[in-house]
């Protein structure tokens, strides 16, 4: 009696199939490499994309905490007949009687008049400066400081001196202070004491030049008229700091405060919310670029199903072979499918690696903290794993379909 023994088809180790796969990867380096590229660019934009938007918003919050979020600003508003409401001399003075304020200070925009590198400059080239009179501490209430020479002091700001905000000494071309260094304002030279650093809180004094309220007055013809003489002022922005547990407390009580009379005619902001609706909308604009992200790792599929489709025509003799010595379709099919894994895979950890560094050169630049989440390098792989799983199912399965004397024959 001959016994029949029934052979059981050996299931591959992952270590074998892992080598099995990568043979028609390591034969075809260039087009491997070229099929990659795709999935590569699709997982760089998207790490790139959370990785900046991450960086941005942490670096723009650290801000924000170091500047604290108990700045409030009062500005003067409309009158009921539109037109420009003036703020009280005395609006100030009776804010800081508010006993949760810490500090104030006012600025009042100098209307009609204009500042130049030089009286050669055509005078319709503002480049967008406007001048304004401002207090003596008004920095430390911003939370901004000197970034060359010195800020006004009761003597200076007596005098045709003048401090420049960080873009309006841009655009005026003047980055340093020199003895002697001269601006042509309101058609006549003032001096220039000093050169602010950016002012995050209060982006209004970055394009403007300020000068002393005395020397506004006597200069500029800044002043108004108070009981029947010249008096200076009025303030057009005053800045408050309060203390933090009581902001809004404070800003309900601002506008009746600063004009009991027209409290509608007062408009009070904070201005650590629209650096934190900022922060916000950065992300709205995540989807557009994960949506461009999206079309790139498609193209990538594409491309791997593509290499994926050419591979099994070009070896259905090997294909051929293996089934003839054995292989089951199912090892067939594991064989190309792992294939297409290990394609995608490698564009995908080539993507979150240029991603990674694109974010981290980035954020070090504008000097942010460098937050790279989760789910922006753990997606990626995730991403291009299953795109090289849908991308080489077809593939996989027809070459698993080939019978060995269909494939051995030739093409």
């Amino acid at each position: 009696m001959n016994a029949v023994s029934t052979l059981t088809p050996v299931r591959l180790a992952p270590a074998d199939l892992g080598r099995v796969a990568s043979v028609g990867l390591r034969t075809r380096k260039l087009r491997a490499a070229l099929s990659a590229v795709g999935i590569a660019i699709g997982v760089a934009a998207i790490v790139a994309v959370l990785g900046l938007s991450s960086s941005s918003q942490a670096g723009l919050l650290a801000e924000i905490d170091r500047l604290g979020t108990n700045l409030l600003t009062v500005t003067n508003g409309q009158t009921f007949a539109g037109q420009t409401a003036q703020l009280p001399l005395a609006a100030p003075s009776m804010i800081s009687r508010i006993r949760a304020v810490e500090r104030v200070a006012d600025t009042g925009t100098v209307s009609n008049t204009n500042a130049y590198r030089s009286p050669l400059i055509p005078s319709i080239n503002t480049n967008g400066i406007q001048v304004q009179a401002a207090t003596l501490d008004l920095l430390p209430v911003l939370g901004t400081t000197v970034a060359h020479g010195s800020y006004l002091n009761p003597a200076t700001a007596t005098q045709p001196v003048a401090v420049l905000g960080a873009a309006a000494a841009r655009r005026l071309g003047i980055d340093r202070v020199y003895p002697g260094e001269r601006i042509w304002l309101g058609g006549q030279w003032f001096y220039i004491g000093g050169i602010l650093n950016t002012a995050v809180l209060a982006p209004e004094i970055d394009t403007s030049i300020l000068i002393g309220y005395p020397a506004a007055e006597r200069y500029l013809d800044y002043y108004t008229v108070s009981h029947a003489r010249a008096t200076t002022g009025p303030p057009t922005t005053i800045y408050v700091r309060a203390q933090t547990g009581q902001v809004t407390a404070v800003q309900s009580l601002l506008a009746q405060t600063a004009d009991p009379e027209a409290a509608n005619e007062a408009n009070v902001s904070q201005p650590s919310d629209a650096l934190t609706a900022r922060a916000d909308a950065q992300s709205a604009f995540n989807g557009l670029f994960l949506g461009l992200g999206a079309v790139a790792l498609l193209v990538g599929a594409v491309g791997v199903a593509n290499i994926m489709i050419i591979s099994v025509l070009e070896r259905r003799s090997e294909i051929g072979l293996r089934r003839a010595l054995g292989a089951t379709k199912a090892q067939i099919r594991a064989q190309f499918l792992s294939e297409a894994i290990i394609l995608a895979l490698a564009g995908g950890a080539t993507g979150v690696a240029a991603g990674a560094i694109a974010t981290i050169v980035y954020a070090t630049t504008k000097h942010w903290t460098v937050v790279i989440p989760t789910q922006a390098w753990a997606g990626g792989i995730t991403a291009a794993i299953a795109i090289g799983a849908l991308a080489g199912l077809l593939p996989a399965i027809r070459a698993a379909s080939l019978s060995p004397t269909e494939a051995l024959r030739t093409v």
